[in-house]
């Protein structure tokens, strides 16, 4: 990442909330209760391909010269889980409650390890991936909205999440410029949705983007347009995220 990433956005600008940026409902239905740690939690989500992870990258190096001392954690599976995967898969599939419980232990050993540790020490976490995942994509596979909040109880609700909005389609593309072969669980082909892995994880992302839509409605992301030049989602970005930054705000 050049060294001039900081400098992505022109000092001289002004950031505001533009209305690329859609609030949900204040009424936030899930079972995450807030923190209160002194570090800030913020969550970035949507489908594989939708640019989160770039994204959260250059506000990582927007808050550093800010001054503010940044942890960017990834939920990514761990080797135990992937044996687990690779092992339900050889068997045909794994039970959809089963893979949620997997899924959920994966999770709780991140955040326990690295999340909360940091919250502790006022650091501002950028996690790649939050229980929001969780719940769209096992619900899409079926699994009762009320069983997961309950397993992943344990989380606290982050001060903000996003939603980086793209299509099935667009989310096909952009994976297939880059990695050529799509995972098995990510097309959701344990489900039987289709014989076709391009079929199937168009039905699935879909499904998942469903769910999605409901947790915005419910209040529990905010939604970013992220077809949008990346220069102009950044700024979107910062602008969501300085009124909760610790101590004084970002003078702009």
């Amino acid at each position: 990442m050049p060294c001039d990433t900081v400098s992505f956005l022109k000092e001289e600008e002004k950031v505001t909330m533009p209305a690329q940026i859609h609030h949900g409902r204040v009424g936030d239905s899930s079972v995450l209760i807030p923190h209160t740690y002194p570090g800030r939690l913020i969550a970035a989500e949507g489908l594989d391909g939708s640019g989160k992870s770039t994204q959260l990258r250059l506000l990582q190096f927007w808050l550093q010269s800010e001054g503010y001392d940044v942890l960017i954690a990834e939920w990514t599976p761990s080797k135990l889980f992937n044996r687990a995967l690779k092992a339900g898969k050889k068997e045909g599939h794994l039970d959809p409650m089963l893979l949620s419980i997997l899924y959920a232990a994966d999770f709780a050993e991140l955040y326990e390890s690295e999340i909360v540790p940091a919250l502790r020490h006022g650091i501002i976490v950028l996690i790649d991936r939050y229980v929001y995942t969780a719940l769209a994509r096992d619900m899409a596979r079926g699994v009762d909205r009320i069983w997961l909040e309950t397993i992943y109880r344990f989380a606290a609700k982050p001060d903000l999440a996003l939603y980086f909005r793209i299509n099935a389609d667009q989310s096909l593309e952009r994976i297939l410029r880059n990695i050529p072969r799509l995972k098995y669980y990510q097309t959701g082909m344990d489900l039987g949705l289709s014989n076709d892995p391009i079929v199937s994880f168009r039905a699935f992302q879909a499904r998942i983007s469903h769910e999605y839509a409901q947790l915005i409605k419910q209040g529990g992301l905010l939604e970013l347009d992220a077809t949008l030049p990346i220069r102009q989602q950044q700024q979107i970005l910062r602008a969501a995220v300085a009124p909760i930054l610790p101590g004084e705000q970002i003078e702009e």
